[in-house]
């Protein structure tokens, strides 16, 4: 196998309580040619097969599984411009400049999803959402005062909020948090489906179930070789499955990881922003438009599926005491709780664009605590790169 297949996640997740869209897929009967060919149908290779779709080229996506089943099931879509790494802790790592211009294009991208979702007519229960970024032991209120001006000196206002009104307008319980505007919320299974949907709608193609074997090089053409022995020839692969990458793609940037998320029964007229916190490890949630929480954290250090499934248990209980905890008003009733793989990065920021020693091989790495919103990124640099406009900021998400 090209890429080593593993179990994602275990549990249920709490999008398993809605509607699940159907995909259009084809059966591989024979081999064939094509321009591009897109490993992964999460929400990377739909983003990235919907930015490269209409312009002419001939596209396919592959998958080992059916769609909509894979990481991007189990995600709690916290879709948030702010990274993982604080702006000001980023710069000391890579530098200011680089990191001012990562986070304001993490905020471009916010506003791609926002105008692909509206563009394309996705219906995903999407809707604008605040953020809150609660004082914990990486930041706290002095620390999130400091991350407030260095925001706002490039152009990312947001506000400090104290206990008080932390309690009376959210019924949060904290020391302090910053306030941010204008993020997302949506069911991400539904809009992957969206993006899929509107690829296919412009021709691009869909084969499912297909395991790629082997990559070889024939002249200027790529050779992909799957499981059955059946031959695609294509002029780029673009790597966009997650947490399965080939080893050609890893880099030491990145590991994976396991987290744990709970879902609730809905709670009527229950409505709060996204949320996290500046800690390590960090709790972290959202509210569904029916009221329902969903809340993770308790991560760890390690990707194994035997041990991530050994501590279900022990991690329910845990988020359930901080759910209870940071909600001290609040009942909630646990109706979905999962353990999934997680990838982050010694930055926590992804890794996107050409893979070194493959001629005309990208991989989409959008990995970290906002992947959706890097997903939108890879989109958006891969489809440019390919088209002929490389974009300048490309070099900061490089795999090198």
């Amino acid at each position: 196998m090209l890429t080593k297949e593993q179990k994602l996640y275990t549990g249920k997740p709490v999008w398993t309580a809605y509607s699940k869209p159907r995909i259009p897929t084809l059966h591989m009967e024979r081999g064939f040619s094509t321009d591009i060919v897109i490993i992964g149908s999460g929400v990377s290779g739909a983003m990235i097969a919907e930015a490269l779709s209409g312009h002419g080229l001939d596209i396919a996506i592959v998958d080992r599984r059916k769609p909509l089943t894979g990481s991007t099931s189990a995600t709690t879509a916290l879709i948030q411009f702010e990274i993982d790494t604080p702006l000001t802790k980023l710069a000391k790592k890579i530098g200011m400049p680089k990191a001012n211009a990562a986070w304001r294009r993490s905020r471009i991208a916010i506003e791609s999803i926002a105008a692909k979702i509206r563009m394309n007519e996705i219906e995903c229960s999407f809707t604008r959402k605040d953020s809150l970024y609660l004082a914990g032991n990486v930041l706290d209120k002095r620390g999130l005062e400091e991350e407030r001006l260095a925001r706002a000196v490039i152009g990312l206002p947001s506000e400090l909020i104290g206990r008080r009104d932390l309690r009376d307008d959210y019924g949060m319980n904290g020391d302090a948090a910053l306030l941010n505007q204008n993020n997302i919320s949506c069911n991400p299974v539904q809009m992957t489906a969206g993006f899929l949907k509107a690829a296919i709608k412009r021709g691009a193609r869909f084969y499912t179930p297909v395991e790629i074997d082997d990559l070889s090089y024939q002249g200027k053409n790529i050779i992909l070789t799957t499981s059955e022995g059946l031959k695609i020839k294509t002029r780029y692969v673009i790597y966009a499955s997650g947490y399965e990458m080939p080893k050609a793609v890893h880099t030491k940037k990145h590991k994976i990881a396991s987290t744990w998320a709970l879902g609730t029964a809905p709670v009527k007229g229950f409505d709060v922003p996204l949320f996290w916190e500046a800690s390590d490890p960090y709790i972290y949630g959202r509210c569904t438009f029916d009221g329902r929480l969903i809340f993770g954290g308790g991560d760890e250090d390690f990707g194994d599926e035997t041990r991530r499934e050994d501590v279900m248990a022990a991690k329910r209980k845990l988020l359930e005491r901080k759910v209870a905890k940071l909600f001290p008003d609040r009942k909630f009733e646990t109706t979905h709780f999962w353990g999934a793989a997680f990838g982050s990065s010694n930055t926590s920021l992804p890794s996107i664009g050409k893979i070194p020693g493959q001629k005309n091989c990208y991989a989409a790495l959008a990995y970290g605590g906002n992947g959706i919103t890097f997903s939108r990124i890879a989109a958006d640099l891969i489809a440019a790169d390919i088209l002929g406009y490389p974009d300048p900021e490309a070099e900061i998400f490089s795999l090198k």
